[in-house]
């Protein structure tokens, strides 16, 4: 997991209520627990109220869906539109290979069907088709990076 996620997480951890996160992603595993005094409690850097804290079992969360849904919240602030979300796990690939031009670029004109970028699961390529016709307006997922299923990967403004 690359040390951005990892900020990503504790970023997560520290705007939320939550004590601990741990997610466990292509074989790999990381755990991040906010730190506790000896009575158990979470120390805060900073108190806002003058409510007691009690012991809290811990939370297990799931951090994709916290991460998405922050993520999601500033973006939509910013650009409205459809949002094309993968259909399966796998590794995202704007074009069909490595030296070849993408499927799209932001600003183009897209059709319903249109080949959009493919998703490659267990060494099949998935070429995923937009459902919706519009001017793309972001591309979300990153080249050559994992995606995880309903993960928005591209945003398409259908009045465009």
């Amino acid at each position: 997991m690359r040390s951005k996620k990892i900020l990503e997480l504790v970023k997560i951890l520290e705007s939320h209520d939550i004590s601990e996160i741990e997610i466990s992603q292509w074989g790999r595993k990381i755990r991040i627990t906010k730190n506790h005094n000896k009575s158990g409690h979470a120390e805060d850097s900073v108190v806002t109220s003058e409510v007691s804290r009690k012991s809290i079992p811990y939370q297990f969360v799931e951090v994709a869906g916290i991460a998405d849904k922050h993520l999601a919240e500033s973006d939509k602030e910013k650009i409205q539109g459809v949002e094309i979300k993968a259909p399966i796990v796998g590794t995202f690939y704007q074009a069909s290979a490595p030296d070849a031009e993408p499927y799209v670029r932001v600003g183009d004109h897209i059709t319903v069907g249109q080949p959009l970028c493919i998703i490659e699961a267990m060494k099949i390529m998935n070429v995923i088709e937009s459902e919706v016709s519009g001017k793309l307006k972001k591309i979300v997922a990153e080249n050559a990076q994992p995606v995880e299923y309903n993960q928005t990967l591209f945003i398409i403004d259908p009045a465009g």
